[in-house]
């Protein structure tokens, strides 16, 4: 699963390994959460950066129904079906996107102790995605996304059976353009990461609470259990 996130790099670092067109600017985000305004890359048709509220809003769902838990914002959306379920389908063909960050966070089931997944290299990386356009009668429009999960990889496995879709930069191109008529075609990357690109750490409970947002929120800080518990990585 992908609950919380981070995006600390700069729209240059992003930009050297995926360009786009415009020059955004924008704050380092720690413990960015659902329903909040997320960065993504899109291609419409030149590959751009915007911000769209995390939490995808299909648009045949009608203004009441938004309010019903039913019809709630998917923040995930599964890639062994994607292309089937009717919240996802048209998205996955059309409007596929990349979201970029530095860590997303899980928590030991056991001993509730968070811990922030990152790259070994600590270079940003891209999870694949789907966003879309809801429009009501009124002209109002949300744009929204959803995170493509797959399932985890052995050392991620501890945490939670899902995680979420990592797309290599090389990929980009082909992820973002690839026609609707070639949708199916990559399905091949809708695959785990292999487990030795990411290193997790324990890090400050703090990061339980969507309102605190700074860097000491990666402190390496391990709960009051015993050390075998722990020690995963």
């Amino acid at each position: 699963m992908c609950g919380r996130f981070a995006l600390t790099s700069p729209a240059a670092a992003i930009r050297q390994l995926v360009d786009f067109s415009n020059q955004p600017n924008f704050p380092p985000r720690y413990n960015i959460a659902p329903s909040q305004a997320v960065h993504i890359l899109r291609a419409t048709p030149s590959v751009e950066m915007a911000m769209v509220q995390w939490g995808l809003v299909p648009p045949w769902v009608k203004p009441e129904q938004l309010r019903e838990s039913a019809n709630r914002p998917q923040i995930n959306a599964r890639g062994e079906t994607v292309m089937q379920k009717p919240s996802f389908e048209n998205a996955f063909r059309r409007r596929r996107c990349l979201i970029p960050a530095d860590v997303f966070y899980e928590w030991d089931r056991k001993t509730g102790q968070p811990y922030l997944i990152r790259r070994r290299d600590r270079h940003v990386f891209f999870i694949g995605g789907l966003w879309e356009i809801w429009s009501g009668a009124d002209g109002s429009e949300i744009e929204s996304c959803a995170i493509i999960t797959v399932p985890a990889n052995d050392r991620l496995a501890h945490f939670h059976h899902r995680m979420p879709t990592i797309i290599a930069p090389p990929q980009a191109d082909e992820w973002l353009h690839c026609p609707e008529s070639r949708a199916a075609s990559l399905t091949p990357m809708l695959t785990p990461a292999p487990s030795e690109i990411f290193e997790a750490l324990p890090i400050s409970k703090r990061v339980n609470k969507v309102a605190e947002d700074d860097e000491d929120l990666w402190r390496e800080e391990r709960v009051n259990v015993p050390a075998s518990q722990l020690d995963l990585f």
